[in-house]
């Protein structure tokens, strides 16, 4: 009996490490399907927070939903930079009336500045690729005194899925979740057999 118990740990042990093995190469392989280039021919949309309390940085990511909403319909068809420009400006009244509208209706009185133009970055890390501080073609939302934590998103060619502030993809971290759950509950259900066998 104690034999059959040895063996039964050494077969467990051996198939955790196998399921956390096969954890880690699908979170590489669903990170390596996220990575994107941002080519040098690019228009980003950036919005900064008032602060960095909670607050404001919800009122943040509110104003960057609707507005991501918007430009989504406008910007899937755009197949050059220059004609991107056009629309873009073309598109800038309607991006000032959303960001009023949101703050009118959470009932926030800070104001706010909409501009597109040559707009300053800092370095930031996405996956192993480094996007260098500089001077960048951008839609800037301001709100407030635009002191707080900063989220950007490349708006031509569209990858607003991409939240490049914060190095993460909607997609891959609803990927991740799911095979951690199938994870767990695998690892689970083989415990329970492994427990019913020894013990009835």
């Amino acid at each position: 009996m104690r034999l059959n118990q040895k063996a039964i740990v050494y077969i467990f042990t051996s198939l955790l490490v196998l399921v956390m093995s096969w954890e880690a190469q699908r979170s590489m392989s669903v990170a390596a399907a996220n990575m994107v280039a941002i080519p040098e021919e690019a228009i980003r949309l950036r919005i900064l927070a008032n602060s960095d309390s909670p607050k404001d940085q919800w009122l943040k990511r509110e104003i960057r939903d609707q507005v991501n909403a918007e430009i989504t319909n406008w910007v899937t068809e755009l197949e050059s930079i220059e004609y991107a420009r056009d629309v873009i400006e073309s598109q800038l009244e309607k991006i000032e009336l959303i960001v009023a509208s949101e703050l009118a209706r959470i009932g926030v009185s800070d104001s706010f500045t909409v501009e597109f133009d040559e707009v300053q970055f800092p370095t930031k890390l996405y996956g192993n690729v480094v996007y260098p501080a500089g001077l960048y073609e951008a839609v800037l939302i301001t709100i407030g005194e635009g002191k707080g934590e900063n989220w950007w998103c490349v708006l031509f060619p569209p990858l607003c899925f991409i939240d490049f502030a914060n190095g993460d993809a909607a997609e891959a971290e609803q990927d991740g979740e799911e095979v951690e759950t199938e994870v767990r509950f695998f690892v689970v259900e083989v415990f329970h057999t492994i427990k019913n066998f020894m013990f009835g």
